[in-house]
């Protein structure tokens, strides 16, 4: 018969392994924005809550199948990070639902949407006729990112973790050779930008060596 102490060891083992992928997903919490994530909280809410009351696996058993799905995880947010295809394939990519006041309607029955869900989706935006919309862009998550006519303001960033989004780049009316000359004036690659974005026709830049002089300032301070 599987004792009190044997649940707690495993509730508390647990609950530690759920703290530590928190922390090595950078992540306040584990509320999923994409498949890796809802994946992660399926397989980590079955682990845990699959083990605890079954007598036949030890606690020792309990912490190397923690251990293997924590080290997982942790390669494939690796791998999504650093190769944009591999990161396409397991998340999935923003898809053009709206250009130009036309409907794509291909890609909203790939994805499952239908025409009242997305006339509610525009409705919450206070948009009324799609002809009102110059971009939509369906996100990993499901929700729509919109740019209405008359607002110069790209809302979707051109570059992601050192990885250009083509779609957004080409609706600014650029191209990649014209993304990595910007860039080469800076003295900088693609791979470096951690974040760029394109607001009022001018690129704003953030690179990972502004984090690194961030962290190497903390300590010296």
């Amino acid at each position: 018969m599987l004792s009190y102490t044997d649940i707690t060891i495993k509730l508390a083992i647990g609950l530690l392994t759920i703290i530590l992928q928190i922390n090595l997903s950078g992540k306040s919490n584990l509320a999923p924005i994409n498949a890796l994530d809802q994946v992660q909280n399926y397989v980590l809410g079955g682990i845990v809550g699959g083990m605890i009351y079954n007598e036949s696996i030890t606690v020792l058993q309990y912490i190397l199948v923690l251990l293997i799905w924590t080290l997982l995880v942790t390669v494939l947010r690796f791998i999504t990070k650093h190769n944009k295809y591999m990161k396409w394939l397991i998340d999935g990519k923003p898809q053009t639902l709206i250009k130009n006041g036309e409907l794509i309607v291909a890609t909203a029955l790939k994805n499952g949407m239908s025409a009242n869900d997305l006339t509610f989706r525009l409705r919450t935006e206070g948009i009324s006729d799609i002809k009102q919309v110059k971009l939509a862009i369906l996100e990993q998550n499901g929700q729509l990112t919109i740019t209405e006519y008359g607002d110069e303001t790209i809302k979707y960033p051109l570059i992601l973790d050192g990885q250009i989004n083509e779609a957004i780049l080409e609706e600014t009316g650029h191209s990649i050779e014209w993304l990595q000359k910007q860039l080469a004036g800076k003295n900088l690659e693609v791979k470096d930008v951690y974040l760029g974005t394109y607001v009022n026709k001018y690129l704003n830049i953030y690179t990972y060596v502004e984090a690194k002089s961030s962290k190497q300032n903390n300590r010296v301070t």
